[in-house]
């Protein structure tokens, strides 16, 4: 049976789209990877029939190579091509290693980073660092630029990636072009704002480092966040 004459909750794509990849089977998997099938075989067939090739299942199917997939009935060099490319792609995945990450346990240390960046910017810019469990940076967004004297700043904005990377917590980075730090009204207004909209997320504002020309305040210290 081609796969467009299978009910929609049975067919791979919409299967993945709805319940999740993961969800799906290995033979439902190689046919998403294998996209079609021939004219008397759906995908779903063919991808059916290539792992019946396999004894000892994924293995055997990791070890193939050209030569071995285009025997089997309806694989050419292209879905072959295809498939190695997969196999390819995740065995690099497997030994690809996370990449070192900073871990932060000091206002010192998110103003060491960026200091030298921004401490001789015209204009003010407003960074979120995010940070996962165990206090390490995943990221770091520039949210907005703003004029000399201002920047306008949505919690939207601000915590759009935090939720998609799942940021544990967040902390808040701006300068002062005028190189004074000293928080204005409209700092302590915003930082208020969006340690709220952090609180109704579940994502928990450390910290509101502004910087100057080589000093800085932590509106942490300074009280302001608790």
């Amino acid at each position: 049976m081609l796969i467009r004459y299978l009910p929609e909750q049975e067919r791979p794509l919409e299967k993945a789209v709805r319940q999740g990849i993961e969800t799906l089977s290995n033979t439902e998997l190689l046919a998403l990877i294998l996209n079609s099938g021939t004219r008397n075989l759906s995908s779903l067939d063919l991808a059916a029939e290539l792992l019946a090739q396999c004894e000892d299942g994924l293995i055997d199917l990791g070890a193939m190579g050209f030569d071995e997939l285009t025997v089997i009935r309806g694989i050419g060099q292209s879905k072959a091509g295809t498939l190695l490319a997969a196999v390819e792609l995740g065995k690099r995945i497997a030994s690809s290693r996370q990449p070192e990450r900073t871990a932060v346990t000091s206002s010192d240390d998110v103003a060491g980073m960026f200091m030298e960046r921004l401490r001789y910017e015209k204009r003010e810019h407003f960074l979120t660092v995010l940070l996962n469990t165990r206090g390490e940076v995943i990221a770091s967004d520039d949210v907005s630029i703003g004029e000399l004297s201002s920047t306008v700043v949505h919690p939207r904005e601000v915590f759009v990636r935090a939720v998609r990377k799942s940021a544990a917590a967040v902390i808040f980075v701006h300068n002062h072009p005028s190189g004074d730090p000293e928080p204005s009204r409209e700092d302590l207004e915003t930082t208020d704002r969006l340690v709220g909209a952090g609180k109704l997320l579940g994502i928990r504002v450390l910290d509101h480092i502004i910087l100057g020309d080589g000093t800085f305040r932590s509106l942490r210290s300074l009280g302001h966040i608790s």
